[in-house]
């Protein structure tokens, strides 16, 4: 299940770079002092049709050299043990280091596919140079500049030609699957077993208890879905190890299966970066979305705390704020019942079809009353709506002009669309076509 593509290398030798040029972005911060990357990337690049999840594995330690190395080596092995594809990434005008031995070490002796990336090739003396890299024990090394972009197309017709097919393992894929996602420790499993009514997954307070991705049918209460709580650990030897790093690499291959997420946060923490990951890698997968704080009766409340907790939850997470959020406890099963229908309105919400006369009957109304702006004297007229036969909502807008419908716009038409239509929890596209 899933696509995920790892980058792995020694500090300062672009990953980051690679990262922001295989997604298309500028998420990775660049620099070329070593250990700027302190948290990690995660993002969607699409090649050929086909879409991966991307991770730049950089991390940022401080202390001796022995501590990047273990580092380095701790952030390979989790690649090693999640990822499909790993990019192993050198630096051709620094030549081949004793850490990159240790790391070239670690990645032969494993089963996967790893493509050597000779970065800061720029030239044809450097592409001559790269060929030194042979001797790091891989059959395939590609010379690219991520800097300017030469050689990654190569690089990118090779990831997607090792990368799996859509081989899901799904008895029903009319039963729609809700996945739990969310940092080690936020409670998925209580919930899970809340949900169920049997302790079927193991609870402790250790971060990392659940080791594999369990998947349950939950046929209650004229409810039928499954039911995915997502693991935070496979083995225990590994607690002690990255946790969090690798609870998003498995949360990853779920997210992509899965039809809602349902993101769980712990109300005694807030919202923390790692949160915000894991949101924003189920809208680029355009998933639907529930935020459950669980915890809730833990934090002390008057009759503001639940309005000024979701204030602040919902400007972190703009610009996406369409999307529901519950205050419950799993451990004493509060609210965990409209937890579960409002994730099955949310998929509701997702795979409905809207006609195409009622699109256009409630939305060009709209259109004319607060018509796109006049660029360069040219007026846009857009003249018909219709939702595309897509697995997310979306929508095309069919114009004269649809060069000149700049992003203000498209978002004031999304947000239309979300006033007229249930669209709650749901990322939609709005595209402006030729009429």
């Amino acid at each position: 299940m899933g696509r995920i593509v790892a980058i792995v290398g020694r500090p300062n030798v672009g990953k980051s770079t690679l990262f922001n040029r295989l997604t298309e972005s500028r998420s990775a911060i660049v620099d070329d002092e070593s250990g700027v990357t302190r948290d990690r990337q995660y993002g969607k690049s699409e090649w050929n049709g086909m879409e991966f999840s991307l991770i730049d594995t950089g991390g940022y330690v401080e202390g001796s050299d022995d501590i990047f190395e273990s580092e380095i080596r701790k952030q390979a092995k989790l690649a090693i043990d999640e990822a499909d594809i790993i990019l192993f990434v050198t630096d051709v005008q620094q030549g081949i280091t004793a850490l990159d031995e240790e790391v070239a070490r670690m990645l032969r002796s494993s089963k996967k596919n790893v493509l050597l990336v000779v970065n800061k090739s720029d030239g044809s003396a450097q592409f001559i140079t790269a060929m030194e890299f042979y001797s790091l024990g891989f059959e395939e090394y590609f010379p690219v500049s991520a800097m300017n972009g030469s050689g990654t197309g190569e690089l990118c017709d090779r990831i997607v030609e090792l990368l799996p097919g859509d081989d899901v393992e799904q008895t029903n894929p009319d039963i729609p699957r809700l996945v739990v996602v969310g940092r080690p420790n936020v409670g998925k499993s209580s919930l899970i077993n809340a949900f169920i009514g049997e302790d079927r997954n193991i609870v402790t307070d250790q971060a990392g208890t659940t080791r594999d991705s369990l998947e349950t049918r939950y046929q209650k209460f004229g409810f039928d879905f499954y039911l995915v709580d997502t693991a935070g650990m496979r083995k225990r030897a590994k607690v002690s190890e990255d946790i969090e790093f690798y609870s998003v690499m498995r949360a990853v291959r779920a997210i992509e299966y899965a039809d809602v997420c349902i993101v769980m946060l712990d109300a005694s923490r807030g919202i923390e970066t790692q949160d915000l990951n894991i949101f924003h890698l189920a809208l680029r997968n355009s998933k639907g979305v529930v935020i459950l704080v669980n915890k809730w009766d833990l934090v002390e409340k008057d009759s503001n705390t639940a309005k000024e907790f979701e204030k602040v939850l919902r400007e972190r997470l703009a610009p996406f704020v369409d999307v529901p959020v519950i205050f419950i406890s799993a451990l004493n099963k509060q609210r965990i019942h409209k937890a579960i229908e409002t994730a099955i309105e949310v998929h509701h919400n997702r795979i409905q079809k809207i006609p195409t006369s009622k699109l256009n009957e409630v939305m060009l109304p709209e259109i004319e009353h607060n018509p796109p702006p006049a660029t360069k004297g040219k007026y846009v007229k857009i003249k018909y709506i219709t939702q595309l036969p897509t697995h997310t909502p979306s929508f095309a807008f069919y114009a004269n002009l649809p060069q000149y419908v700049k992003e203000p716009y498209k978002r004031f038409l999304e947000n239309k669309l979300r006033k007229h239509f249930s669209l709650t929890g749901v990322p939609i596209n709005v595209f402006l076509r030729k009429k």
